[in-house]
C-alpha cells in the first residue's frame, strides 16, 4: 500500500545512479533485503488488462468484493493510480512450502488452511522492505517513490506479467519458471525513468491440470474464473452464508484453497522459503478442527493474532470450519457443533444446524423443536428444516 509518508526529494536532487548500473544496484539490494525476484516495467497498462477487468466486473463475479469496481477505473493502470509514475518495479517473495500443500486434505479432523495464511501477514513482512528498498531507490536516483503491497488498487499479477516475473496461467494466477506458484508480490512505483526488462511469454500450453483441479468448477473458461465459486473467495471474502451447492466440495478447506496452484507442473522448480519472517506457525498450520469450533472471539483474536486468517473475523472462520466438521464424518465433533447451534451468531448456528443434520441426524432431529421455538433468523431456519433451497448465495 502506500506509504502516507515518503518523502520527497529536493528538486534539485541528482540522481547518484543511473541506466543499467541502476538496475543492478536496485536488484542487489532487494536480494540483501530477502526478495528472491526482481523486475522492471512502464508505467504503460498491459494490453488487454482494463478490458478484462471490464468484463469481469460487468458479470458480477467479484461477488462481496464491492471494492474492486468501486476501484475499478484507478486499477486499470498505473497511470491512472498515480500520472506521475515512470517505472514500476515488481518484486517477488518466495513462500514455497516444503510439505506437500495438498497434503492437509487427507485428515478431515482437520482444518485445511492456504499455505500462504499458516504465516505471519505478508503484508506486515513485505512492506517494511518495500519501504526500505524504496528509500534506497530514492537516495541513488532520486524522484518520487510509492509502495504497494496487495491492498491498492494495483494490478499486481498483469504487471509482474509485464515485468517478466512469470506469466498468468490459465488459473489466472502468477506462474514463475523459478518459483512456481508460490510468490508474494509487491511493487514500488517511481517517477524515475528505468529501462523495463523484457514480459514472459505464457508457457501454459496445452496443460489444463489448474482448470480440472478446482472442486468447484471456478473456472468459466482457461484464463477466466468466477470468484463466486471459488473455495478461497467464499472462506475469506465472502460475507454471508455459503450456498450448499459447494459445501461438499469444501472438504476441510477453511480458509483458501491451494489446488490449482499445487497441480501446477512448474512447481517441479518451487523451493521452500528460506525468509525466516514467514515460518509456518504452528498455530495456524491446519489446525484442528475440534480446537477451532471451541474459540470464542478473544481467543480466535489470540490464536491468529499476526496472520492473515485474522481479517476473516471469528465467525466466519468458525463458519467454514462448521462446513468441514459436516463433511468430516467425525462422531466426537457432534458435541462443539451442538454447542454451536445455541451461538449468538447466525451465520455461526446455521452452519451448526447444517453439519449437526450430517453427523447425526437423530440427535439434530432430537433438538430441533427446541431449536426453531427460539429461532428468528430464516437462514437458520431454513438449516434445521432441511429446506434444499439455497437460503443465501
Amino acid at each position: 500500500m502506500q506509504d502516507p509518508h515518503a518523502t520527497r526529494p529536493a528538486a534539485n536532487a541528482r540522481p547518484v545512479v543511473m541506466g543499467q548500473s541502476l538496475k543492478r544496484t536496485i536488484a542487489e539490494r532487494a536480494s540483501a533485503l530477502g526478495f528472491d525476484a526482481v523486475r522492471v516495467t512502464g508505467a504503460e497498462a498491459p494490453e488487454h488488462m482494463g478490458a478484462a477487468l471490464d468484463a469481469f466486473l460487468a458479470q458480477g463475479r467479484e461477488g462481496d468484493m464491492g471494492w474492486l469496481k468501486d476501484t475499478a477505473a484507478r486499477r486499470k493502470s498505473p497511470r491512472a493510480l498515480w500520472p506521475e509514475v515512470r517505472s514500476v518495479i515488481l518484486l517477488g517473495t518466495n513462500y514455497g512450502s516444503a510439505a506437500d500443500p495438498l497434503g492437509s486434505l487427507q485428515d478431515p479432523s482437520r482444518g485445511a488452511v492456504s499455505v500462504y495464511a499458516k504465516r505471519a501477514d505478508y503484508h506486515d513482512v513485505i512492506k517494511g522492505k518495500l519501504k526500505q528498498l524504496a528509500g534506497q531507490i530514492q537516495a541513488l536516483a532520486g524522484g518520487d517513490v510509492k509502495v504497494f503491497v496487495d491492498t491498492a488498487p494495483v494490478m499486481e499479477k498483469p504487471l509482474a506479467a509485464k515485468a517478466g516475473l512469470g506469466w498468468q496461467g490459465k488459473h489466472t494466477n502468477l506462474v514463475s519458471r523459478d518459483f512456481g506458484s508460490w510468490l508474494f508480490l509487491g511493487s514500488i512505483f517511481t517517477t524515475v525513468e528505468i529501462e523495463a526488462d523484457t514480459p514472459e511469454i505464457d508457457h501454459c500450453g496445452a496443460c489444463r491440470r489448474c482448470l480440472d483441479a478446482c472442486p468447484t468448477n471456478a473456472f468459466t473458461a482457461p484464463y477466466e474464473i468466477d470468484a463466486r465459486r471459488c473455495i478461497s473467495y467464499l472462506t475469506i471474502e465472502h460475507k454471508g452464508h455459503i450456498a450448499r451447492e459447494f459445501r461438499a466440495a469444501m472438504g476441510n478447506r477453511i480458509y483458501g484453497c491451494d489446488d490449482c496452484l499445487a497441480v501446477c507442473p512448474w512447481n517441479k522448480f518451487a523451493q521452500a522459503s528460506h525468509e525466516a519472517k514467514l515460518a509456518i506457525r504452528r498455530q495456524a498450520d491446519d489446525p484442528p478442527l475440534a480446537e477451532i469450533l471451541t474459540l470464542d472471539d478473544a481467543a480466535f483474536r489470540i490464536r491468529f493474532r499476526g496472520t492473515p486468517i485474522k481479517r476473516t473475523g471469528r465467525d466466519r472462520f468458525v463458519r467454514n470450519a462448521l462446513i468441514a466438521a459436516g463433511n468430516a464424518a467425525d462422531a466426537s465433533l457432534v458435541p462443539p457443533v451442538e454447542a454451536l447451534t445455541g451461538d449468538p451468531s447466525p451465520l455461526v448456528r446455521a452452519m451448526a444446524a447444517w453439519a449437526l443434520r450430517r453427523l447425526d441426524p437423530a440427535r439434530a432431529d432430537t433438538i430441533r423443536a427446541q431449536r426453531l421455538a427460539t429461532e428468528t433468523d430464516n437462514a437458520v431456519r431454513t438449516e434445521w428444516l432441511g429446506h434444499e433451497g439455497a437460503h443465501a448465495q
